[in-house]
């Protein structure tokens, strides 16, 4: 069946040279899609639950959408070709004028962050899951790392507190 879908989650969101590495999967796999160093912080403002002085995109669309009556359902990794990734973003409006399901073509991670926003399932195409990369040892592999470097800082820290006495 083409439709299957499987439910994934964030992982982790890590900068990169050329913006942020956002970790997606679920406990089979983890696979990794770059985005721009702006959507990157976004995904973890939202993740981190930080408030914004002044509303970004996201937050327009998200307000557009609720003075609509319309709401993200969820949101579907659909599509990769050559590393680049496809998604759609499910709507339900139901008001005056109707009942209707829409379907829009977005950029993941602009979708990734509208799902987060409104706490909303975000899934991925079986053949899109079957076809990508496990990044999970990597995920863990660097999550480690980054626990152990926090570790060393908080160690510093001490000593430093030490030497003031």
């Amino acid at each position: 069946m083409q439709n299957e879908v499987i439910e994934v989650a964030i992982k982790g969101v890590m900068p990169t040279a050329n913006g942020c590495a956002v970790f997606l999967g679920n406990d089979d796999k983890t696979f990794v899609i770059y985005v721009d160093h702006s959507v990157g912080n976004a995904i973890s403002m939202t993740l981190n639950g930080v408030k914004k002085e002044r509303p970004l995109t996201h937050d327009l669309i998200g307000n557009i959408l609720l003075g609509l009556d319309i709401a993200l359902e969820r949101v579907v990794i659909n599509d990769v070709s050559e590393g680049t990734f496809f998604a759609r973003i499910i709507l339900h409006m139901q008001n005056e004028l109707g009942h209707k399901i829409i379907e829009v073509d977005a950029r993941p991670s602009d979708s990734i962050v509208l799902a987060l926003q409104q706490k909303k399932p975000i899934f991925v195409a079986l053949k899109v899951f079957n076809a990508v990369e496990d990044m999970t040892e990597i995920l863990e592999r660097v999550l480690k790392q980054q626990s152990e470097e926090a570790g060393e800082e908080e160690s510093d820290e001490d000593e430093g507190e030490g030497e003031k006495s």
